[in-house]
């Protein structure tokens, strides 16, 4: 039994993304532990509660989780694989239930965010946010609440019952989320991995991000993402989170060797196959 850490409760996007990175072990072989928070992630690895965790980490409409950026810096947990999930945001009820009797709709602020315009033509609804989809979705279920409905993922529909009004309501179809995977007791082989996530600080003189960029473009590493976060007590100075792919093992860790002389701190946050 593998047992996969989520942040959410059971019928989220987390839970489909993880079902989707372990679809080979099968669904009876997997165990979804819900927690409240993604820090309660790495509490549930440390306390042998969860094998493995599953954490969203951007978003292709709403960008970067940046607490989370932060949570992969502090833990030792490494990431191990990636996941990316097309969000379908669906709007569901009691079974029964028709459109126009809900005058209510709960569900998470990201999913209100992201299904505005479906609701501009139903102006008698009024949105309501909770803390997650998938909990809103069970809370109709479960109290049996006629006139209100829940935005959530079709699995929530599958596990708590409802019925879907209106499939697909999300403004932007191509909204993708991607996961990251942290499962030590997955092993990667040097022939599999192509990703590289990093987190690392600079000298604060001019051009010394450039000078970094221009060594990675020449060892042919392609560059996905960058985020900066500030470094806590010192002005002005970053934090640099980098997602770096490339064709040649070889290759990249002469990137490494390359750039290291060049940087202060440098961490590497995982290696791993790209989803992509």
């Amino acid at each position: 039994m593998k047992k996969v850490a989520i942040q959410g409760y059971s019928g989220c996007f987390h839970e489909e993304a993880a079902r989707r990175f372990y679809a080979g072990i099968g669904e009876d072989a997997l165990q979804i532990v819900e927690c409240d928070t993604f820090d309660g992630l790495y509490t549930a690895m440390a306390s042998h509660k969860a094998d493995s965790a599953v954490m969203a980490i951007e978003n292709t409409v709403s960008g970067g989780l940046l607490p989370n950026f932060d949570l992969l810096r502090k833990n030792p947990q490494r990431i191990k694989g990636e996941v990316f999930l097309r969000i379908e945001q669906n709007l569901m009820a009691l079974p029964g239930q028709k459109l126009e009797d809900i005058k209510e709709v709960r569900t998470h602020y990201m999913a209100i965010n992201q299904t505005r315009e479906f609701f501009k033509d139903w102006p008698g609804i009024r949105l309501v946010e909770s803390e997650d989809t998938a909990k809103s979705a069970a809370q109709v279920a479960g109290e049996k609440l006629e006139g209100v409905g829940a935005v959530a993922s079709k699995l929530a529909a599958q596990l708590y019952g409802l019925e879907i009004l209106a499939p697909g309501i999300e403004t932007y179809k191509q909204n993708f989320t991607r996961f990251l995977i942290m499962d030590p007791d997955l092993a990667v082989q040097e022939k599999d991995i192509d990703k590289a996530s990093l987190c690392f600080t600079l000298p604060h003189t001019p051009g010394s991000l450039a000078h970094i960029l221009t060594i990675l473009s020449f060892y042919e590493m392609n560059l996905t993402r960058i985020q900066s976060l500030p470094i806590p007590g010192k002005e002005w100075q970053y934090f640099f989170y980098a997602d770096i792919k490339f064709a040649s093992y070889g290759r990249y860790q002469q990137a490494l060797a390359a750039v290291r002389p060049l940087i202060d701190e440098f961490q590497i946050l995982g290696e791993y196959k790209s989803a992509l």
